[in-house]
C-alpha cells in the first residue's frame, strides 16, 4: 500500500481554507455541534448534520444552507449501530466522498455510580460517547480510507476525561470515563489511519455555553467563571473555529493530539 502524506503549506494563502470540503458533524443541530456546523458552513464547507431530532436538524441545515454551501440533515442515533450504518448510506447518496468527520454527539450523566441500578446510565452514556464514536469511525472512517483522499477526524472530548471534577459534587463517573477513553482512542486511531493521510485529533472543551452548563447550579457556574484564568465560558462557535483549523491545510501536521479549549481551567486545577 502506498502511504498517503499530507503536503505542507508553502505560504499562508488559503492555509485556513476548508471551502468545498464535505463535512459530517454528529449532534450538529444544537450546542457545540451547532457551533461546529456553523463554523464549517461559514467557511464554505458542505455540512451533513447527523442527529436524533430530525426536525431540529433540518431546521439547522436550512439556516446554514443560506451561507452558500450544501447542508442537509440525516436522522441518526449514534448509540444504535444500525442507525449509524443507515446514516452513512444516506450521506453517501448526497456526497460522493467525505473529507471531515466530527464526532461531537454526546450525553452527560446524573447519577452516582453507586446509585445506578444495573449500571443502566453507565451503559447509556458509554453507548453514545464511546461506542457511538467507534461506530461512526468504522463506517465513515473506512469510507475515507477506501477513497484514499486523506482527510480529518475530529473527536469532541472534554477536560472531564483528564480528571477534572469532584464526583462528590457532580457525579459524572461514566461521562468522565467515556471521555478519557475517547482521548486514548484518538491517539490510537491517529496511528492506524495515518498511512491513509487521515489525521485524527481531539478537542477537549472546558466550561462552554453548550447547554450542559445549564445543569449546574448558578453558584457553581459563578465559581468556575471567577476562578478560571479567562473569566468567561467559551462559545460553541469557538470550538468550531478550532475544528476548522484542524481540518484545514494549516493543521496538516497536527495529529494524535488532545487540545484543551478551556480558558485555562486545567492550568489552575479547577474542580467543581
Amino acid at each position: 500500500m502506498d502511504i498517503i502524506k499530507n503536503a505542507p503549506i508553502s505560504c499562508m494563502e488559503n492555509a485556513f481554507s476548508v471551502k468545498g470540503l464535505n463535512v459530517v458533524v454528529t449532534g450538529g443541530n444544537r450546542g457545540l455541534g451547532r457551533g461546529i456546523s456553523q463554523a464549517f458552513a461559514e467557511c464554505g464547507a458542505n455540512v451533513a448534520i447527523l442527529c436524533r431530532n430530525e426536525e431540529s436538524g433540518a431546521k439547522a441545515a436550512k439556516e446554514l444552507e443560506t451561507l452558500g454551501g450544501k447542508c442537509f440533515c440525516v436522522q441518526c442515533d449514534v448509540g444504535d449501530f444500525d442507525s449509524v450504518v443507515a446514516a452513512k448510506e444516506a450521506v453517501a447518496r448526497e456526497f460522493d466522498h467525505i473529507d471531515v468527520l466530527v464526532n461531537n454527539a454526546g450525553i452527560d450523566a446524573h447519577k452516582s455510580l453507586f446509585d445506578d441500578e444495573r449500571l443502566e446510565e453507565w451503559k447509556r452514556v458509554m453507548s453514545v460517547n464511546l461506542d457511538g464514536v467507534a461506530a461512526c469511525v468504522q463506517q465513515f472512517g473506512k469510507w475515507m480510507m477506501d477513497a484514499r483522499r486523506g482527510g480529518s477526524i475530529i473527536n469532541i472530548s472534554s477536560i472531564g476525561g483528564q480528571g477534572i471534577g469532584d464526583p462528590r459534587i457532580n457525579p459524572m463517573s461514566p461521562y468522565n470515563a467515556s471521555k478519557a477513553a475517547l482521548d486514548h482512542l484518538t491517539r490510537h486511531l491517529s496511528i492506524v489511519m495515518g498511512d491513509y493521510g487521515i489525521r485524527v485529533n481531539c478537542i477537549a472543551p472546558g466550561p462552554t455555553h453548550s447547554g450542559l452548563d445549564g445543569d449546574l447550579p448558578d453558584k457553581i457556574n459563578d465559581f468556575i467563571r471567577d476562578t478560571m484564568p479567562a473569566h468567561r465560558f467559551g462559545e460553541p462557535i469557538e470550538i468550531g473555529a478550532l475544528a476548522v483549523y484542524l481540518a484545514s491545510p494549516a493543521g496538516s501536521q497536527v495529529t494524535g493530539t488532545v487540545i484543551n479549549h478551556d480558558g485555562g481551567t486545567m492550568v489552575v486545577g479547577l474542580t467543581f
